[in-house]
């Protein structure tokens, strides 16, 4: 896409002053839009449909099953739409899509509006999300990319922490439809601006574009190499694992804590858990960059299983609530992690394509990580089982995660 690259001067990714953290801005932007409208949003709109409409929330959870499934076929291709349309482009698409959906979901009357409302959310997810994000920070960001990419992804936590409650309480004053439809505007009044005034092209660094350039390769084929490829294999199957085990406990989690330490205590667990995700990530970014990647990763999946173990056997309200701090210092971090081993052990012309593959074939797993949680739970009578399931998962992917496999520098 660029034709004339911008090698007359050495890019300084630490400066304030390079454009790229302009990007960062721009990308946590996105992600409190998209996470507040597209992953946290989906608890309220389960609520207020129920309410509103008396459906069983079987139907209801149904469309969001649905939602996350058809999301992660369309991840899949972000990284080429990023690649042929450029990130300008594909962020307005993104947005615009978003806004779309919360209209969508506003105006829902009928049950098969639910599911065509989810449609439209689900490409508005995957151009408001992980993959987009990281797709987008790429293109600026080199030796930096973790930090860019952690620092960016905190709009993701800001989604849930403040996105939602304002939502909750616009849907009381004004009613459900109305409030998705302001939160519709209020996106394409603060998006739209932002992305026209401050993305632009994007640099060559070190002509890394012109390699790509002179020997390209179809998204095709570097999707068929990758799922034959050992080492994208164990990256991809131990995340998926972990993300599996871990929406499925924390969708869960209040649930489990109610009725041992009550509702009260229950909520300030989880706001815990919440708030160190962010501080895990912030902290996390400023080392990120440095660190064996694939060896945090593992020792966040062990510290995951850890805090698992202390929730099933000791229920302290205090011991409880510190475990959910440890299990939450971690959470933000492993929707980062991926991307920094796959720009670390794989081709950068690949970058995008990969990162989206590997983005779908997570969030595919994850979809079902609560109805298996759930349906343990139902089976066996307590959360014991399940969350044992879990702690197993996040073990076997913290020994699969150190296969490496064999070193490339190419595709082929």
């Amino acid at each position: 896409m660029l034709d004339n690259p911008r090698p007359t001067a050495p890019i300084d990714e630490s400066s304030l002053r390079y454009e790229g953290w302009r990007i960062v801005a721009v990308c946590f932007l996105l992600a409190t839009f998209g996470w507040g409208l597209g992953f946290y949003g989906q608890s309220v709109y389960v609520a207020e449909l129920q309410r509103a409409r008396g459906w069983p929330t079987t139907l209801i959870s149904s469309g969001t099953t649905f939602f996350y499934l058809f999301g992660a076929l369309l991840v899949v291709f972000v990284g080429e739409a990023v690649r042929t349309y450029g990130p300008r482009l594909s962020l307005i698409a993104g947005t615009l899509a978003m806004a779309a959906a919360a209209v969508a979901i506003g105006a829902v009357r009928e049950p098969w509006q639910l599911y065509l409302a989810n449609a439209v959310l689900a490409f508005g997810w995957a151009g408001t999300s992980l993959a987009m994000i990281t797709n987008t920070i790429s293109l600026w960001f080199d030796r930096k990319r973790g930090m860019a990419i952690s620092l960016a992804l905190n709009g993701a936590s800001f989604g849930g922490i403040a996105g939602v409650p304002l939502l909750v309480m616009l849907i009381g004053h004004v009613g459900f439809a109305s409030a998705m439809y302001i939160a519709a505007g209020a996106m394409l009044a603060l998006l739209l601006p932002v992305i026209l005034v401050l993305v632009g092209r994007p640099p060559d660094h070190h002509g890394r574009h012109a390699a790509a350039r002179a020997k390209p390769q179809s998204s095709t084929q570097i999707r068929a190499w990758a799922l034959r490829d050992v080492g994208f294999l164990t990256v991809t199957i131990a995340f998926a694992l972990v993300l599996f085990a871990q929406v499925g406990f924390i969708v869960h989690l209040i649930s489990f804590l109610d009725p041992v330490i009550g509702r009260e205590r229950a909520a300030v667990a989880v706001a815990v858990l919440t708030a160190m995700a962010v501080v895990g990530r912030v902290l996390f970014s400023l080392v990120i960059d440095r660190l064996n990647q694939r060896l945090a990763s593992a020792l966040s999946f062990l510290s995951q299983a850890a805090a698992l173990c202390v929730v099933i056997n000791l229920h302290n309200d205090y011991v409880l609530i510190a475990a959910c701090a440890l299990f939450g210092f971690s959470v933000g971090n492993l929707i980062t992690l991926p991307s920094l081993i796959v720009q670390q052990e794989f081709d950068s012309a690949a970058f995008g394509v990969l990162i989206s593959l590997n983005t779908a074939i997570n969030q595919v797993t994850y979809a079902f990580g609560p109805g298996v949680v759930g349906a343990l739970r139902d089976w066996s009578g307590g959360y014991s089982l399940p969350f044992y399931l879990c702690v197993a998962l996040e073990v076997a992917a913290a020994a699969l995660i150190m296969v490496r496999g064999k070193p490339r520098t190419k595709l082929s």
